[in-house]
C-alpha cells in the first residue's frame, strides 16, 4: 500500500528525519504557515507532504553518519536551526510592519485600542493587526511563500545535511539585516507621520490665533480622520515598500546560503 512512498528501506529513516527537521524549521518560522493561528492538523500534514516531496532530491546526497541517538539528535537540531534561520529573514519584514502599526496607531490616537492577536498571543494595537493582515496578503499575493519553498529545495545543494554552524560573519549579517527593521518601519509610517506633524503645526498656529478655541477637543477626531485618509491614500506606497523588501529577500537568502555553507 505504501510502495509509492520514497521511503523504501529502514536506512532512509535517518535522512528523512533530517529533511523533515529542516522543513519543519522553515514552516514554523515563515509567516502564515508558522502562525499559532494555523492548527497543527494543518501544519503536520503539510510539513510531511513537503518532506516526502523533497526527500527524493536529497537521497543521492552524502548523509552524515549517525551511529547513536545523541549524534542523531544533534543533527536534527542543526537541520531545524537551518530552517529557522532561513525563515527568520521574512520575520524581519513583518516585525517592521508591526512596529509601523504601533507607531501609526500611537500618532493617530488609537494606541489604547488593543486587541488580542492570536498570531503572537499578545495584546497588540488594532492598527498593527490591520497592517500585519495587509502585509500577509501582500506576502501571499506576490508568491513569496513559493520563494521559500524553492529556497528550502535549493539549500540542499549549498548547505549539506548537518552543516549548520554559527560564525562571526553569520551573526554580523543577521544583526545588520535586523537593523533594517527600523528603516522599513520608517518608510511605511512616513506618510501618516508627516501628515500628522503638519496637522499638529497647523493646530498650534490656530491655537495661538484663537486662544479661546479648545484645540484639544478638535485635535483628537481630526488626527483620527486625517490619519485614516492618509493611510488609505498611501496604501500603494505601503505595498510598494513591502514589494521592495520582499524582493530583497532573494539577495539576502543567497548571502545566507554562503554564510551557512
Amino acid at each position: 500500500m505504501f510502495d509509492s512512498l520514497p521511503l523504501t528501506t529502514l536506512a532512509d529513516l535517518v535522512p528523512f528525519a533530517l529533511v523533515l527537521a529542516r522543513v519543519a524549521g522553515l514552516f514554523s518560522s515563515i509567516p502564515m504557515f508558522g502562525a499559532r493561528l494555523v492548527p497543527n492538523r494543518v501544519k503536520v500534514p503539510l510539513i510531511l507532504a513537503m518532506a516526502l516531496l523533497i526527500f527524493p532530491l536529497v537521497r543521492p546526497l552524502a548523509i552524515p553518519a549517525a551511529d547513536d541517538s545523541l549524534t542523531l539528535m544533534i543533527l536534527v537540531v542543526k537541520e531545524t536551526l537551518i530552517g529557522l534561520t532561513l525563515g527568520l529573514l521574512s520575520q524581519f519584514v513583518f516585525a517592521a510592519v508591526e512596529y509601523c502599526g504601533q507607531q501609526v496607531g500611537t500618532q493617530i490616537g488609537l494606541s489604547m485600542a488593543a486587541q488580542f492577536d492570536p498570531t503572537t498571543q499578545n495584546n497588540v494595537p488594532t492598527m498593527a493587526i490591520f497592517q500585519n493582515a495587509l502585509a500577509t496578503l501582500v506576502f501571499l499575493g506576490l508568491g513569496v511563500h513559493h520563494f521559500f519553498i524553492r529556497a528550502i529545495v535549493e539549500s540542499y545543494q549549498v548547505i549539506p545535511l548537518g552543516a549548520w554552524h554559527v560564525g562571526g560573519p553569520l551573526l554580523k549579517f543577521l544583526v545588520e539585516t535586523s537593523g533594517g527593521i527600523f528603516i522599513v518601519a520608517i518608510k511605511l509610517a512616513a506618510p501618516v507621520a508627516v501628515a500628522l506633524v503638519a496637522t499638529s503645526v497647523a493646530l498650534g498656529i490656530v491655537a495661538r490665533s484663537f486662544p479661546a478655541m479648545n484645540v484639544f477637543m478638535v485635535s483628537m477626531p481630526l488626527n483620527i480622520g486625517i490619519g485614516f485618509v492618509i493611510l488609505g491614500i498611501s496604501l500603494p506606497v505601503f505595498v510598494r515598500v513591502l514589494e521592495t523588501s520582499f524582493g530583497g529577500l532573494v539577495l539576502q537568502m543567497r548571502t545566507l546560503f554562503r554564510l551557512l555553507a
